[in-house]
């Protein structure tokens, strides 16, 4: 893929490649950041990554893979703490980086709503502050548990530390019998470098920004370590709590404010986008002298009851973004480039730039993604640089914003190393020997190995522990590659056989290197847990190409159970009849993701590797969303005008509740809801004798 094309360019197999490579330099990144408080990149480094695989997944959603960054928040909480479970996930929010992105949010959010331009919306907007997210649990006035973000699902438990900060009551008055204050824990930049020279005075570890030094500060296990530290606490928002704070988002933070919390005084409310704008303009000219870091404006639907109608997508609100502030160049070398080999074969091109500072933000690599990017072309033959290739040696400009982070946006010919070469791209897998192919019309070249090259069976396998998917406690890629090496694990049914071929006495296990009696034991207890798996989790799992997390979601609603599910595959594979025409209906499966599906299953070696795991599981059908919905487990497809709410909101509402929504009618749809201009759908729901209901009635059965 070029990574210097518009995403409205790129081909089905560059956006493929694209995908692959952003989920795992994301993986890392969130790794660094959330776990170990060692960034790698700057925030608008790591936004820029998500927000090019965010435009790539909305232009392909066939796509959309098991290990998508925009299904996951944060990172896995660290063993060191006690962990704690968030009511109310703690969700990231998603991001513009210019006025017209901004306009565009406003116009999505009407759209929504089904607003006009011209009715009246208000907005809050703030600076975001660059910390760390802390939740406060308070029980009748009382902190019982603060809390670090984590994974967005569950976080460490800090409360002791998080007393010892003075901006973070103990008790609060006239409060909510149960409230979740959350907000943003920071340290100035005068309080940063005075504890930077008081570290390196006394000969301790000093911090590469304020952000990090939070962070490090407050998750200590020793709360006198904490509290020694300069650390502020800003309040900007709530999780659970037992009644309202207020109507709006600007008065439910104006009475986090009365109850004691900072709150940021640049927060304002605004009647427009050209008033958000106007806002934006204001905080980023006075960034420099706030005395803390911050790196964009947040803005939010300021009446909460549309925040309530406005809902979720998978990791983000629907109501509110943040407008970042833009990054920086900076040249370097092209030290190398290195040839990876993904899940799916393809063979994707890895820049090893000499570490450079960009920002106070050390950069050392970026994915090149295919050929023709290296030697200086587009899709379609067009130069891209000036047509100006990359060879190693190279002095390249980085830019770590924009479309892809980071980004080789220009070479120095004047200063390339004489006799350096072009760079020859493999034509066979650098893991397996098989030849590489590059099909007609696609950017990617992909090994013929299939499961028979090391390189993609074990990385099908670190993605089936992977924790979207059967998430073994013990068992992560390191373990997996050891396993592998050894022989112990070649198959997914291998991680259930571990037991009963290396675990008498314990004596194999326990003696690797790494391992005691105990780690095996608990391995093996994992294993035996995860047994039992949700149908959707197992789809993800089997790392079926095109097949993300919420497509597996999807497909597992439609099919109910998994032999349910594998019967239809079976009947599909001719790609024609009944059982074709269903998979194609389910909403949000396309052409190329039913292609995949048959033919993973159709494959005789795929076959034979799922055959020999469903004997050690037992597969549970999909959890309703709402175990109490009149409409769990039913399909649904709406058609015709609805008046109430816009046909977006109706359909996050159903699924929400668990219904199952399709866009077109069949025997097996339940329910169709039919607005006034109701067509063709409606005929087609009256020779199959399906219920229909008017958009009142559909109101009344789910509940208003």
């Amino acid at each position: 893929m070029d990574e210097g094309k518009a995403v409205e360019q790129l081909t089905e197999e560059e956006a493929a490649a694209a995908l692959a490579a952003l989920a795992a330099e994301i993986a890392r990144h969130d790794r660094a950041y959330h776990l170990n408080d060692a960034p790698e990149i700057d925030d608008a480094a790591y936004d820029a990554l998500r927000r090019r695989n965010a435009a790539i997944e909305a232009r392909f959603p066939a796509l959309v893979r098991e290990d998508s960054p925009s299904s996951r928040v944060g990172a896995a909480p660290s063993e060191a703490f006690v962990k704690a479970r968030h009511d109310v996930p703690m969700l990231s929010l998603s991001n513009v980086f210019s006025a017209e992105e901004a306009a565009e949010f406003d116009a999505r959010v009407r759209r929504f709503l089904g607003l006009a331009p011209e009715a009246p919306l208000a907005y809050t907007a703030e600076p975001k502050i660059d910390g760390l997210s802390l939740s406060l649990r308070y029980e009748s006035g009382r902190l019982e548990v603060a809390a670090t973000r984590g994974d967005g699902e569950t976080g460490e438990t800090v409360t002791r530390n998080a007393l010892t900060l003075a901006d973070i009551p103990e008790r609060i008055e006239n409060a909510p019998a149960l409230l979740e204050v959350r907000g943003e824990v920071y340290m100035s930049h005068a309080d940063f470098a005075a504890l930077n020279a008081r570290m390196a005075e006394s000969g301790g570890k000093t911090f590469a920004n304020p952000r990090n030094a939070a962070a490090g500060s407050l998750r200590q296990l020793d709360p006198a370590v904490t509290a020694s530290r300069p650390l502020r606490f800003f309040a900007y928002a709530w999780g659970a709590a037992s009644e309202p704070l207020a109507a709006t988002q600007f008065d439910a933070v104006k009475r986090l404010g009365a109850f004691g919390f900072p709150v940021n005084p640049m927060m304002k409310r605004c009647e427009s986008v050209e008033a958000l704008l106007a806002h934006y303009r204001e905080i980023d000219s006075r960034r420099a002298t706030l005395g803390y870091d911050i790196d964009g404006v947040v803005y939010k639907v300021d009446d909460l009851a549309l925040q309530a109608r406005l809902g979720f997508r998978s990791n983000n609100p629907r109501w509110a973004t943040a407008h970042k502030f833009a990054a920086e160049k900076a040249e370097t070398v092209l030290d190398a480039i290195e040839i990876q080999v993904g899940r799916t074969g393809a063979l994707s091109p890895v820049a090893r730039l000499r570490p450079v500072t960009v920002g106070g933000v050390v950069v050392s690599n970026a994915t090149l993604h295919n050929e023709d990017y290296i030697a200086g072309r587009g899709a379609k033959g067009e130069p891209i640089r000036d047509g100006k290739d990359l060879r190693v040696g190279d002095t390249v400009t980085v830019y770590r914003a924009g479309d892809v982070i980071p980004k080789v946006i220009d070479v120095d010919l004047s200063r390339r190393p004489e006799g350096a070469a072009p760079y020859v791209f493999p034509k066979t897998c650098p893991a397996c020997g098989s030849p590489a192919v590059r099909e007609e019309g696609e950017a990617v070249r992909r090994c013929t190995g299939a499961l028979a090259c090391p390189a993609q069976a074990l990385e099908k396998l670190k993605h089936f522990v992977s924790r979207a998917a059967f998430d073994i406690e013990g068992l992560g890629a390191k373990q997996v590659e050891a396993f592998w090496a050894d022989g112990w694990v070649k198959t997914p049914a291998d991680i259930f056989r571990l037991e009963s071929r290396y675990g008498e006495g314990l004596q194999q296990l326990k003696n690797r290197e790494g391992w005691g009696e105990t780690s095996a034991r608990n391995l093996f207890r994992a294993i035996a847990e995860k047994r039992r798996i949700g149908f959707d989790r197992l789809l993800f799992g089997l790392g079926v190409r095109h097949v993300g997390e919420t497509s597996a979601l999807t497909l597992a609603r439609a099919y109910g159970d998994w032999p349910g599910f594998i019967a239809a595959m079976d009947a599909a594979a001719p790609m024609e009849g009944e059982a074709w025409e269903h998979l194609l209906a389910i909403d949000g499966v396309g052409k190329v993701m039913a292609a995949a599906l048959v033919g993973f299953f159709s494959e005789e070696h795929n076959r034979k590797v799922v055959d020999d795991l469903i004997p050690e599981l037992e597969i549970l059908p999909v959890a309703a969303a709402a175990k109490e919905s009149p409409v769990s487990g039913k399909t649904v497809v709406f058609t015709g005008t609805l008046e109430k709410m816009t046909r977006a909101e109706a359909k996050a509402r159903a699924e929400a509740l668990g219904a199952k929504v399709s866009g077109s009618v069949s025997a097996k749809t339940d329910i169709l809801v039919a607005g006034p201009g109701a067509g063709s759908k409606l005929k087609e729901a009256q020779k199959h004798g399906v219920e229909v209901l008017d958009e009142e009635g559909w109101l009344a059965l789910i509940g208003g």
